[in-house]
């Protein structure tokens, strides 16, 4: 269980964290080139807010459990990215767009959540 906590929290936390820097460091312009047309519908600060949120719950994921400082802060990290990305799906079908990848991406915080939750239960 260990392993497979491992390998999805940290394939998670990599693709959040990276998305979440891309959105930090682009001006929103760009986010909406790069084809990221729900930016037009927040304000800039919204964007890098979100932006920031994910960047910390990458951390969060990892962190905690790397550390051995209250680990049981490393599924609710995936719990909070999972709400995230459910706020993400929510608005990719207001704009009538495909919500297929925001899904996915509620699914791997979600598997960390749960892999992490059992794996501290213990």
């Amino acid at each position: 269980m260990d392993i497979a906590f491992w390998i999805v929290a940290s394939v998670t936390a990599l693709a959040f964290f990276g998305a979440g820097t891309v959105k930090l460091i682009r001006p929103i312009p760009a986010l909406k080139e790069a084809g990221m047309g729900w930016v037009e519908d927040y304000s800039s600060s919204t964007v890098k807010l979100i932006a920031l949120a994910e960047v910390v719950g990458a951390i969060g994921l990892i962190l905690p459990v790397s550390t051995g400082i209250a680990p049981i802060l490393s599924p609710i990290a995936g719990v909070a990215l999972a709400i995230i990305m459910a706020g993400a799906v929510a608005v990719h079908l207001r704009r009538k767009e495909s919500p297929i990848p925001a899904i996915v991406l509620t699914a791997l915080p979600l598997a960390a959540a749960i892999l992490g939750f059992s794996v501290h239960a213990r």
